[in-house]
């Protein structure tokens, strides 16, 4: 049985575009897989701690020596790695937040880049311990931040997302943009127009996923 972690990180729920298209993939992927399984993790509606010297305290300490306490720590970190290994594939939405990441998703990636669980310094090589997944990241941009463009140097999302997840181990990923969200929300642009394509795109790779 195929499984897909749905992950999103936007704010804005009801209005935001990333969700819209990463619960269209979901659906879509789902249709394609009637006996698949669809987790569903919302960053914003998970409380995600910064890490602290507790934190890396408890990852450091050998897992049969950890204390209650140092358990209890790392136990969400320990949730969303079974949810990372339990899936074959991902979907992420990702809206751009002041040219990088959403904060929550940053939380996300801290708690799940873990020495010895998602990756190793095996003979002092860094080695992704993620293997045979896949990933797409779904990301939504107020301005048009496309390579070439003007602005595509203030992109900090896909080449953050494509490192660290390669880091990992995760190699396979694709990123499909909805560039120029801000035209919606400025009512220039109406949302159903603007979705329209970038609808078609997350659907046909969906498809072209289960192939």
């Amino acid at each position: 049985m195929s499984t897909l972690l749905h992950v999103d990180s936007s704010p804005l729920y009801g209005g935001s575009i990333s969700r819209e298209l990463t619960s269209a993939f979901a659906a879509r992927w789902k249709a394609s897989r009637p006996e698949g399984k669809v987790i569903v993790r919302d960053l914003n509606a998970t409380t995600i701690p910064p890490l602290d010297a507790a934190w890396v305290g408890s990852v450091f300490t050998p897992e049969e020596s950890r204390s209650a306490e140092q358990r209890q720590t790392l136990a969400l970190s320990d949730t969303l790695l079974a949810e990372l290994f339990e899936a074959d594939e991902y979907v992420v939405g990702v809206p751009m937040h002041n040219f990088g990441p959403p904060s929550v998703l940053k939380l996300w990636v801290d708690q799940i880049a873990r020495v010895g669980k998602t990756f190793s310094y095996a003979d002092g090589t860094p080695k992704g311990l993620i293997v045979g997944k896949k990933a797409t990241f779904v990301v939504a941009t107020g301005g048009i931040y496309d390579a070439q463009t003007q602005m595509a140097s203030f992109n900090f999302v896909e080449p953050y997302l494509r490192s660290v997840f390669g880091f990992l181990g995760v190699t396979d990923t694709t990123f499909l943009t909805a560039g120029g969200v801000q035209a919606v929300n400025h009512g220039k642009v109406d949302r159903a127009t603007f979705l329209a394509p970038h609808l078609q795109a997350v659907q046909a790779h969906a498809n072209q996923q289960a192939v």
